[in-house]
């Protein structure tokens, strides 16, 4: 019985790459030429848009106009100053915490459902790309992490269509090297003044 149970486990749960069937299927016809070729777009990456855009409208709006944000803001330019002036830094840090293990959830549905495998290993190759989207838009700027996903995924794009699809990730990172010698704030962070 023993084995059975083991056997069990091991399908159930392992490093092997586990498929899933399409949830969305179809899409929209956007033009077609006169030679066949057709361009579309389908309705999950629609999808995906649509989530991506409302997600960052409503997190940009809590950090920049709640007292939530307020209080992530106080928190991360000085804990000491924010605590001294009534805010509850471990909450407003736990909140924070939850809110970011929640985008990283959807990050991970997102990813399930538009490559449609996952496996063991599917997070760290896109936490260092976020990382560098995070860098070339600015640590600490939400539009400028956007901005950054959307030219680290058109660099990776257009150097799989001109060159050879293997070398697409160090074509990522080569990019996260030159903005870290020459604009080390990012595309839209601010630099840090720190007052004596």
């Amino acid at each position: 019985m023993s084995i059975f149970l083991q056997n069990l486990v091991q399908l159930l749960q392992g490093a092997r790459v586990k498929p899933m069937q399409p949830l969305f299927s179809g899409g929209v016809q956007i033009m077609e030429r006169a030679d066949g070729f057709i361009v579309s777009i389908s309705y999950l990456h629609m999808f995906i848009w649509i989530l991506t855009v409302v997600l960052m409208i409503v997190f940009t709006f809590i950090i920049g106009r709640t007292a939530l944000g307020r209080a992530q803001r106080a928190c991360e330019q000085d804990r000491g100053m924010a605590a001294l002036i009534g805010i509850d830094v471990n909450k407003t840090i736990s909140l924070t915490f939850i809110m970011g293990a929640s985008l990283a959830s959807v990050a991970g549905l997102i990813f399930l459902l538009n490559y449609g495998v996952i496996d063991f290993y599917i997070g760290f190759l896109a936490g260092l790309k976020a990382f560098t989207a995070a860098v070339l838009g600015g640590i600490g700027s939400l539009p400028g992490a956007m901005l950054g996903g959307l030219l680290i995924g058109l660099i990776e794009a257009f150097w799989s269509g001109y060159f050879t699809v293997e070398y697409k990730d160090v074509a990522a990172f080569s990019i996260l090297v030159l903005v870290l010698i020459f604009r080390p704030t990012g595309l839209l962070g601010k630099p840090d003044i720190e007052k004596v």
